[in-house]
């Protein structure tokens, strides 16, 4: 075998079992690379009581029932499926029903998500009371971080007007 057949022989077989140890890691990790699974999901793939993973939906309107010792329960859907979850701590300042969420624990052997870490989601819209004040104060607020905070505002259906920068939003979504 000359040199050039040994260096091609020996770069065939590097490539060879790069390939391999990729396909390997990639079936390793084949159901942890989803950042979530939704309630369908979760249905389909028949996941066993304790095997844990990411919950993502919304929190169904009318669901959360606040116990006693910061317990709480809430159903998430995707709108085919719902989801019961029970989730022990304090909920994120976001949380609220009609509200995009991801929770990671497992499911039980009763068949209810028992999580161990609830995140809300929110769009990219979303600025913190915090940094809006201290927009203003700095003379950087834009009038169009209030049209979209007052448009998100609207969309919540809460029953009382709500103040957005300079101008006062009611639920019916009409800038006073």
């Amino acid at each position: 075998m000359t040199r050039k057949q040994r260096r091609l022989t020996m770069i065939g077989g590097a490539v060879a079992v790069l390939a391999i140890a990729a396909a390997l890691v990639l079936n390793a990790l084949r159901d942890s690379i989803v950042f979530f699974s939704t309630p369908s999901m979760a249905a389909e793939k028949h996941i066993p009581a304790g095997k844990r993973f990411r919950l993502g939906g919304m929190v169904r309107q009318g669901s959360v029932v606040r116990g006693d010792h910061l317990a709480a329960t809430f159903d998430v859907t995707d709108g085919n499926a719902t989801l019961p979850v029970a989730y022990q701590g304090i909920l994120p300042d976001l949380f609220r029903e009609g509200q995009g969420v991801v929770a990671e624990g497992a499911i039980d052997a009763g068949g209810v998500f028992r999580a161990d870490t609830v995140l809300a989601k929110h769009d990219e819209t979303y600025m913190p009371k915090d940094v809006a004040d201290a927009l203003k104060k700095q003379g950087h607020w834009k009038d169009d971080y209030g049209a979209k905070s007052a448009d998100n505002k609207a969309s919540d259906n809460k029953a009382a007007d709500k103040p957005v920068g300079d101008k006062t939003v009611s639920t019916q979504g009409a800038a006073k």
